[in-house]
């Protein structure tokens, strides 16, 4: 352009200097200059001597002649301070200007409005097995101040990539409150080097937030920063997010330019190496040197960009608290604004018809409330602890009588002092539960989805003389208190145990409006030292107070056995034979008899209460088939037992075989984003002292475990962390086991027999078990049956099922039920259940089996008997014994047969010669003997037969009786042919 032409969106002077170039390097021979916006400067990469370049780049592609030649740069150890930045043009460090800052060597992100250039992030799909969760838009959010982390179950990361010029650091701040999240921060390098695993899961934050104070050293050359979450919270609550802030980097070398302070934030003198934020009740807009007051209707929190208008002051803009109590043994009423004030007393506020209402007049004087128990009045009127061995009922100390001892602790009942061991936080900023005589309850803060928190510190715990820790009772403490709250949001009380000044773990939370009620929780670990009450008015975020009349009040708060703590009252133990007469312990098996020092034996088979050791009431009968242990703590099964069949026999049963720990999971459930997960249960069926117990662990974030007879957890199949499972929320179902029986209804526990009809004439065995941890829903605990049914079938040790109508193995969260099949659930074999089978005899050889009865219904026992062999006599040799026998029979018929029929031929000639002399005497009988045949006559003549006979007549007159005298009887034929018998 030359001429008059004008140069659009240039002053008047910058057109005429620019059209005076344009004609200067116009001119023929002269090179064409671009102007110094055309093009910034870069350094070159290092040589092996470290030294570099400095070039002109340009910005636009067609500017490619006329730049500056490239001259030496600064060496590559060259760095400027905090507060300054590199000028390419002279490379030399410059100051920053006021209204901005610099980290020197370094870089830092302390706004989150957008995501910053150079960070990425994106979701990982889960594909575990055959589960796939699309997960795409799971990414971290900027949130203004902040970024946030996803929070439903899939796997966020937020990456950042930097080339550094020498060795740095980073350094982030961070809020991390759930556990049901999975945290890492990790760094890799050029050569793909991946941070330790044992330094990059963060720990869980505790009341604010965070500083990563790992000593983390970036080496020179690309290095990709990860921080990547994932959640596993899949029942109950709403996972909270991670917070991410004020991420810095150092080792850059140089940086080129400086950033401006953020609006809110301000540097009034040039060489800032960071922002300073505004005051209360005054903001700044973004590269602000000073802060600019709020108009006197309007207010703005530290750090505020704007103002914003006061609204009219409420009741709800101050709180009650009481002054120490005077010599006089008075308290004052004082009243106080919530700080920061941001309420305005004048009258109406955002609306006309809303009036402002002004502080109420404090002093005025009211009687202070007792001490504590355990405590006493000074001169002074304030409460001081009763020196050790002596207790008071919150007036005056007295000493135990002797052969008593104090029962230590601290009691809380009356609030006109914070307790020494007590304070009150909202994060960093302190007082937001204040004492009120009667109770101690939270006042307004400054935003509705604060925390307002009570932590209670106990040093540790010892259990009295009269109760003796063993392996079977495992309550060391239990700590009590009295509640209430009231809420027009959805505002939750969390009641939490720490393990650690770092590690706080949610026991129990109630959400909306509570009655006052009351709750207890045994402690079971020395490792417990603190509890933590937390207050929370609403989940959402917003800096206008809507919900500060809601509130959270304790009444009373008692826990037990803590070491340091004062006594309210003595009590009866057993002493020692020395001198001095000291408190001991009753030995195992025995209570105290109340009234005296004296320690009485329990009756057998009975448990001493863990909570009473006094009178007779103090011994327990154990359940059916259990006994107790050595102690008398608890009762034990020893996996034997006999119970009554249905038919009235005696059955024994032997479950060693199923004692050890056995796991097993409930049907496959699924998150609204598709993701499996599993109930698991752990059941230590029984055993004596010593024996393996059931384990759940929470392997989230730290790992910690329950124990019991029975425990549940929830498990996710995962690869973080190089786990095959991520398992969360472990909780214990049975720690006490009640008894064994047939019967379906136990000490208040009923099996569910509508679930698992029967399926044989066996009856099952139900073991029963009770834990001692109440909850919200399960105000007396929870209770657990196994039912054990006898099936020969199974050949695996375990398979057991849960309810049809409850997949979770519970339909109300308190008493569960399960089914354990196994052909160990079988009674041990007797002699009934078998059956012999005798064979025949075979080559003299006679074999007795035994088998057994079908279906076969028992297991163990009894063993069946060995095969018996016997000899015998075999069918055929007494086949071979009748054919010899009628072979003689059959020769001595012959041989009779042949003898008779000899005689009948010599009678027969007899009787022919009788004819023959008849004949010649007619009407004359012969003489008797002459007619017989007598022994010894002839029998050689030949016969002489006068009428042919039959064989039949023959074999008939063979059966002729024999007469008396001696003759056989023979029938003669006259000769009138008349048959006549002669004897």
């Amino acid at each position: 352009q030359t001429g008059d032409q004008k140069i659009p969106n240039l002053t008047p002077r910058e057109h005429a200097a620019t059209v005076h170039a344009l004609l200067l390097v116009s001119e023929p021979g002269r090179p064409f200059s671009p102007l110094q916006s055309d093009y910034h400067f870069e350094y070159t990469e290092c040589d092996v001597l470290g030294s570099r370049w400095r070039v002109a780049v340009p910005n636009k592609q067609d500017t490619c002649t006329g730049l500056p030649d490239p001259v030496k740069g600064t060496q590559c150890t060259f760095s400027c301070n905090e507060g300054e930045y590199l000028d390419m043009r002279s490379q030399t460090c410059q100051k920053c200007s006021a209204g901005t800052y610099s980290l020197g060597t370094g870089v830092g992100f302390d706004e989150w409005d957008a995501m910053p250039t150079g960070f990425v992030s994106h979701g990982i799909n889960l594909n575990i097995a055959d589960m796939y969760t699309n997960c795409s838009n799971s990414t971290w959010i900027p949130s203004g101040d902040y970024i946030a982390s996803n929070i439903d179950e899939c796997t966020a990361t937020l990456s950042y990539s930097v080339s550094l010029k020498k060795a740095g650091t980073v350094s982030f701040e961070y809020f991390y409150p759930d556990k049901n999240i999975f945290f890492e921060f990790f760094v890799q390098n050029d050569q793909c080097q991946s941070t330790d695993s044992h330094v990059r899961w963060m720990r869980t934050s505790e009341k604010d937030w965070t500083s990563y104070d790992v000593s983390l050293e970036l080496n020179r050359g690309n290095n990709v920063l990860y921080w990547k979450t994932t959640s596993f919270a899949l029942v109950g609550s709403a996972v909270k997010p991670v917070l991410l802030r004020n991420i810095a980097i150092s080792g850059v070398a140089y940086t080129s330019e400086c950033f401006h302070c953020k609006a809110g934030t301000y540097s009034a003198k040039p060489g800032s190496a960071h922002c300073t934020p505004c005051p209360a009740d005054s903001y700044s807009n973004k590269g602000a040197t000073v802060c600019q007051q709020c108009g006197p209707d309007l207010y703005a929190e530290a750090g505020s960009g704007s103002c914003k208008q006061r609204p009219a002051c409420t009741t709800s803009d101050y709180f009650y608290t009481h002054t120490p109590c005077d010599s006089n043994g008075q308290t004052q009423l004082m009243y106080k604004w919530i700080e920061p004030k941001i309420c305005s007393e004048a009258v109406g506020g955002l609306n006309s018809s809303e009036a402002a209402v002004s502080l109420p007049s404090s002093g005025q004087l009211e009687t202070c409330p007792p001490c504590n128990p355990g405590f006493f009045f000074t001169n002074t009127s304030a409460c001081e602890p009763c020196p050790h061995g002596t207790y008071s009922n919150g007036t005056a100390c007295a000493e135990c009588p002797v052969g008593t001892e104090p029962v230590v602790g601290f009691e809380y009942k009356w609030w006109n002092k914070m307790p020494d061991n007590m304070r009150s936080f909202v994060y960093s900023r302190e007082y937001r539960w204040e004492v009120a005589g009667e109770y101690i309850y939270t006042t307004p803060g400054d935003l509705d989805s604060d925390y307002m928190m009570l932590s209670l510190t106990v040093p540790g715990y010892r259990l009295p003389h009269s109760m003796a820790k063993d392996e079977e009772r495992s309550e060391v403490s239990r700590i009590s208190f009295v509640f209430e709250t009231q809420c027009t949001a959805d505002c939750k009380l969390y009641f939490m145990k720490g393990y650690s000044e770092r590690n706080n773990e949610m026991v129990e939370h109630w959400s909306g409006t509570t009655r006052k009620q009351s709750y207890s929780y045994l402690v079971k670990h020395n490792s417990t030292v603190s509890f933590t009450w937390a207050f929370q008015r609403t989940e959402a975020y917003s800096q206008v107070r809507q919900y500060s009349a809601d509130f959270a009040k304790l009444y009373s708060i008692h826990i037990t056995n803590v070491l340091g703590g004062v006594a309210s009252q003595c009590r009866h133990c057993a002493l020692g034979s020395g001198l001095a007469s000291e408190c001991v312990s009753c030995p195992p098996a025995h209570y105290m008899v109340e009234g005296s020092g004296v320690c009485k034996s329990c009756p057998a088979n009975t448990f001493i209460r863990a909570d009473q050791t006094v009178g007779e009431a103090a011994c327990v009968p154990c359940g059916p088939n259990t006994h107790s242990n050595k102690a008398h703590s608890a009762c034990v099964s020893s996996c034997r037992l006999q119970a009554g069949g249905r038919e009235g026999e005696v059955l024994r049963y032997d479950f060693t075989p199923l004692a050890n720990v056995t796991s097993f999971q409930s049907s496959p459930r699924f998150s609204s984003k598709g993701l499996r997960y599993f109930h698991q249960f752990r059941v230590g069926l029984c055993g004596e002292e010593g024996r393996e117990v059931a384990v759940c662990v929470d392997n989230v974030t730290e790992t910690k475990e329950v124990r019991g007879y029975a425990c549940q957890s929830t498990v996710v199949p995962s690869d973080v962390r190089g786990q095959t499972v991520v398992s969360s929320q472990p909780f214990v179902i049975g720690d006490t086991l009640i008894g064994v029986t047939t019967d379906a209804f136990l000490d208040g526990i009923e099996s569910l027999q509508s679930s698992f009809p029967a399926e044989s004439n066996l009856p099952d065995v139900i073991f029963y078990y009770r834990s001692s941890e109440t909850t919200q829903t399960c105000k007396k605990g929870r209770a657990t049956t196994i039912r054990l049914r006898c099936d020969p079938t199974v050949t695996a040790k375990d398979q057991i099922t849960l309810p049809s109508k409850c997949s979770e193995g519970t339909c109300d969260g308190c008493s569960f039920h399960f089914l354990w099949r196994s052909q160990h659930a079988c009674p041990l074999c007797t002699e009934s259940h078998y059956r012999e089978i005798v064979s025949g005899c075979t080559q003299g050889i006679q074999r007795t089996t035994y088998v057994w009865q079908q279906p076969l219904q028992c297991t163990g026992g009894v063993a069946l008997p060995p095969q018996a062999v016997r000899a015998c006599v075999s069918l055929d040799i007494w086949l071979k014994v009748g054919v010899s026998a009628g072979t003689v029979a059959a020769a001595l018929l012959i041989g009779i047969s042949c003898y008779f029929w000899k005689r009948t031929r010599k009678l027969e000639y007899r009787y022919s010669k009788l004819m023959m002399t008849a004949g010649d005497k007619e009407c004359e009988l012969p003489a008797a003997d002459s007619c017989a045949i007598m022994e010894g006559e002839d029998a050689e003549d030949d016969l002489i037969y006068l009428t042919k006979k039959s064989f039949f007549t023959k074999i008939k007159s063979f059966s002729r009786e024999r007469s008396s005298d001696g003759f056989d009887s023979v029938p003669l034929k006259s000769s009138s042919g008349l048959e006549m018998e002669m004897s």
